[in-house]
């Protein structure tokens, strides 16, 4: 009888793969390619697998795969027009899949990303620029909601000074009605004081 198959996933063997190869770059351990860097004077050489920059780069993938031979225990590879720092933030994203940089460097980080033919930090850098520009569209959509509130509120005060007036108003012509006759005596409220004290006097007597 034939048993069902199952499958067997592990889901931090890639977090732990990449792990586990940026520490042996950090070492040096089991390098085989040198990266040189240079832009306007500013030089740097950096160790790397090449295994891993052509899983991540199309760039390297092609010069690897094309090289005829090695000259040595490393091959070398000069990169012009890269700064150092973006260089050095493209090998820490290839082999942990994050980095941290500026705002102002996003740009920059997309630029190599093309420039390396790397797809992911391509993605990478293209949705965080849209975040960044959905964030200042928000803010200024809330700047002019508060202006709009404080224009609204600052206009309020009048149109309630005016309802309160007219209130007012109406309140004194129901209080001293006009169409009253001017004798105290024709005012309801004179006419039952002026016969109170006859009806008392009754009764005494």
């Amino acid at each position: 009888m034939e048993s069902n198959a199952v499958l067997l996933e592990s889901k931090s063997s890639p977090i732990n793969l990449l792990n586990e190869m940026h520490q042996l770059r950090l070492l040096g351990h089991l390098c085989d390619v040198t990266v040189s860097v240079e832009y306007q004077g500013v030089r740097a050489e950096f160790v790397a697998h090449k295994a891993v920059l052509a899983a991540t780069s199309k760039f390297f993938k092609e010069m690897f795969l094309n090289e005829k031979s090695m000259d040595g225990p490393r091959t070398n590879v000069f990169l012009n027009e890269v700064q150092v720092a973006d260089f050095a933030s493209f090998l820490e994203f290839v082999y942990t899949a994050k980095v941290e940089v500026e705002e102002d460097r996003v740009q920059r980080m997309l630029e190599i990303a093309e420039k390396l033919k790397c797809l992911d930090l391509s993605e990478t850098c293209f949705q965080l620029k849209k975040q960044m520009l959905e964030s200042v569209l928000l803010e200024l959509q809330n700047f002019s909601e508060s202006q709009n509130s404080e224009e609204e509120s600052a206009s309020q005060p009048s149109i309630l000074l005016e309802t309160k007036t007219n209130a007012v108003a109406e309140g004194d012509q129901a209080d001293c009605p006009l169409d009253l006759p001017d004798s105290p005596v024709g005012r309801p409220g004179n006419r039952v004081a002026l016969e109170m004290p006859t009806a008392k006097s009754k009764e005494k007597m």
